[in-house]
């Protein structure tokens, strides 16, 4: 088992690869660092391998697919993942490590927008996403995570290998982050230094289709880690629109005596029946992800206790 491990995932990097994992080198000098290579059509398995990192290959596309992967085969006391596009200072690698290592971090997040990132990224339309997701998370999941889409960060060994990966795409990140917020993990937040990628080198990201995909992330994340408050937000919606329409048929009959429009008493009802319906679903599925939560809490003390008893073989193998 590896102290650290740099994961670095690519597609396409020939033009940066070899100074990424050049850099990490000489920043953590004792950490294994590996490449996944996913699909590249140039010469970036060759460049890695060049520099002396372990390249290993992913055939499904995708930086979710890639990180599946990673995270199942490499055994490391911590995680330090960053993009091979050559935008992260390695010098910020062991802040973000010894928060893992010193402080007992499950999830460190390097956090480019309080530092450079908004005057060295061109594209204003990322910024603005950028922003708009950060805003999104930590007020649907009362959270103050700093930078939910940055590409550089550490993990323990735990939140590694409990994270069940579901995403394909770059929206990997967000689903990383609140699988975070969920479980109660302990969350750091570590400013970085970024920088834009050199010129000639292209990024992966679809500002307009992941940018979708990413919101969509969320809410779909907000559905199953927030159940009762996602269907009581359509609940008292309903409720309102039931009461709103009844509110005139009953002033009608205090009025006459007579109700003269069933169709709306009849709408009203069926409405107010599917409020309540959706306010006892949110309630059933907000028990079961209860249930879920204690299942994991077991499942994560069965995983520490395999680290344990591997840091253990491990020092007794140095000492003989």
């Amino acid at each position: 088992m590896d102290r650290i491990a740099v994961l670095i995932p690519c597609y396409n990097e020939e033009q940066t690869v070899a100074k990424v994992v050049s850099d990490f080198r000489k920043a953590i000098p004792d950490a294994a660092i590996y490449v996944y290579n996913n699909n590249s059509t140039d010469k970036t398995a060759e460049e890695a391998l060049k520099a002396g990192a372990i390249v290993r290959n992913e055939y499904q596309q995708g930086k979710g697919e890639v990180i599946r992967r990673m995270f199942r085969e490499v055994e490391a006391e911590c995680y330090l993942m960053v993009d091979g596009d050559d935008t992260y200072e390695a010098s910020d690698a062991p802040k973000l490590c010894s928060e893992v290592l010193g402080r007992q971090a499950d999830m460190v997040v390097g956090d480019r927008l309080s530092s450079t990132y908004f005057t060295e990224n061109k594209r204003h339309f990322h910024n603005f996403g950028n922003s708009l997701v950060r805003f999104s998370i930590n007020h649907v999941f009362h959270s103050d995570i700093k930078d939910i889409m940055t590409g550089y960060r550490a993990f323990s060994y735990d939140f590694v290998k409990t994270f069940p990966v579901l995403s394909r795409g770059f929206e990997i990140e967000t689903e990383m982050t609140i699988h975070a917020i969920d479980k109660r993990m302990n969350i750091r937040n570590v400013i970085i230094g970024y920088r834009d990628r050199p010129e000639g080198s292209e990024s992966k990201l679809n500002t307009v289709s992941d940018g979708i995909k990413v919101l969509l992330t969320i809410g779909r994340m907000f559905l199953h880690h927030r159940p009762l408050e996602f269907f009581s937000i359509f609940a008292v919606i309903l409720a309102l629109i039931s009461v709103g329409f009844f509110i005139p048929v009953f002033i009608d009959y205090l009025d006459t005596g007579l109700v003269r429009r069933f169709p709306t008493l009849i709408v009203c009802s069926f409405t107010m029946m599917a409020a309540l319906l959706s306010f006892f679903a949110g309630l059933i599925l907000s028990v079961i992800r209860n249930q879920a939560l204690q299942n994991f809490e077991l499942n994560r003390s069965s995983v520490h206790a395999r680290f344990v008893e591997l840091s253990k073989k491990q020092n007794a193998a140095k000492k003989s």
